[in-house]
C-alpha cells in the first residue's frame, strides 16, 4: 500500500529539503542519454553524486539528490547514507504504481553503489510513512484481473528490491503508516517510530485479499496470534502497541526522531561494512525454510571478513586506540 515520513531537518549534519528534479546530466559525445528512469539513468545518477561528488551543483549542505523518474520518490546520498522518500503527502505518501515501479532500479543502484552503507527510507512531511495503496489508482489498477496481476507484479517486484539489498535499512516512520506502507516498512531491517505513529492493515475494511507474502512478513515480525487480531480487526495500532509487540524497535518523541535515526545510521555506517552485510545475509538466511538456505554463501561471507583489509584495519585500530577506518576492502 504506502510509503514512510520524515521530515527535512535544518541543523547542521542533518538532512535537509530537496527539489525532485535537476539531477542528471547526459555524458558528453554521441551516445544517447538513458531513459529517465531507467536502471542505467539511476545507477549513472547513483554514481555521480554518492559521497562527496557533486554534478552540476546539485549539493545543498552536503545532500545530493539523485532523480529516480518520478518526483514522487525523492532519493538523495549524503557521505554515504542514501535517504529514499515516499513524496506524496497530499496523499498521506500513498503508493501509487510509478513509485513502486521507481523502486527497484533506484535500489539497485544504491545496492551497487559502493560508497552508500545505509540507507534510510521514510515519507515526506509528517503526517504520513505511507498510507497504503493510492486508492485513486484502484478503478484503472485493480478492477480486471489483468489490472490486478500488473499492480501486484509491481507491488512484488518492489518488495524483491528491498529484499535483495545487503546493505542496513532504517525505516524512519511517522503518522500513518497502513497497508502497503506497512508492508513496506517490514522489509527494513530496523524500525523507528515517532510517538504519534499509528499502524494498521485496512485490507479486510476494502474487501481487498491479502497476500501470503504480506501475511507472513507480519508473523515473522509479530507472532501469529497479534497477526490475527491485526488483520481480521484492521484496527489501528498506537506506537505504544507497535514496539511492545516487536512491530518497531524503537518509539521515541516526534521531535527527536530524525536525531536518533541519524544517530543510528551513522553508527553502523562506521563499522566494518563487511561484517554488516555478512550478519544482514545471515538474518535473512535464518529466516528462510531450512531446506532452502544457503549457508555456504553465508560461510563465505564470513570468511571474506577474516580475509579482509578491514579485519587488520580493526586490529590495528584496537591496539593504537582510535576509531577504525573501514573500507570496505
Amino acid at each position: 500500500m504506502d510509503p514512510v515520513d520524515a521530515p527535512p531537518r535544518t541543523a547542521p549534519g542533518a538532512w535537509t529539503s530537496l527539489t525532485p528534479t535537476g539531477c542528471y546530466a547526459p555524458a558528453p559525445g554521441p551516445a544517447p542519454a538513458p531513459e529517465v528512469g531507467s536502471p542505467a539513468h539511476v545507477s549513472s545518477t547513483v554514481r555521480r553524486l554518492s559521497g562527496s561528488q557533486v554534478s552540476r551543483g546539485i549539493e545543498t549542505r552536503g545532500t545530493s539528490q539523485v532523480d529516480s523518474g518520478t518526483d514522487k520518490l525523492l532519493v538523495a546520498v549524503e557521505s554515504g547514507m542514501a535517504r529514499v522518500t515516499f513524496n506524496n503527502p497530499a496523499k498521506h505518501n500513498a503508493l501509487s504504481v510509478d513509485m513502486l515501479a521507481a523502486l527497484p532500479p533506484v535500489l539497485s543502484a544504491l545496492q551497487d553503489d559502493p560508497d552508500v552503507r545505509v540507507v534510510v527510507v521514510t515519507g515526506a512531511g509528517e503526517r504520513a510513512f505511507a498510507s497504503g495503496a493510492d486508492i485513486s489508482e484502484f478503478g484503472e489498477q485493480r478492477t480486471s484481473p489483468e489490472a490486478r496481476a500488473g499492480y501486484d507484479r509491481h507491488m512484488a517486484e518492489a518488495a524483491r528490491a528491498w529484499a535483495a539489498m545487503d546493505k542496513p535499512v532504517i525505516a524512519m516512520i511517522r503518522g500513518y503508516c497502513m497497508g502497503g506502507g506497512l508492508l513496506t516498512a517490514m522489509q527494513a531491517d530496523i524500525r523507528m517510530a515517532s510517538d504519534d505513529s499509528q499502524f494498521a492493515v485496512p485490507a479486510a475494511r476494502l474487501g481487498l485479499g491479502y497476500g501470503y507474502a504480506g501475511v507472513t512478513a507480519l508473523a515473522d515480525l509479530v507472532g501469529p496470534a497479534w497477526t490475527a487480531e491485526i488483520l481480521f480487526s484492521a484496527r489501528r495500532l498506537s506506537a505504544a502497541e507497535a514496539v511492545r509487540i516487536g512491530l518497531v524497535n524503537r518509539v521515541v518523541a516526534g521531535e527527536e526522531l530524525e536525531g536518533e535515526v541519524v544517530a543510528l545510521a551513522r553508527a553502523i555506517q562506521a563499522n566494518a561494512p563487511l561484517t554488516v552485510a555478512a550478519c544482514k545475509v545471515a538474518i535473512r538466511e535464518a529466516r528462510r525454510d531450512p531446506d532452502g538456505r544457503d549457508l555456504a554463501h553465508v560461510a563465505r561471507l564470513v570468511e571474506a571478513c577474516f580475509r579482509s583489509q578491514d579485519y587488520l584495519e580493526g586490529q590495528r585500530a584496537f591496539e593504537e586506540k582510535r576509531p577504525p577506518r573501514f573500507t570496505g576492502r
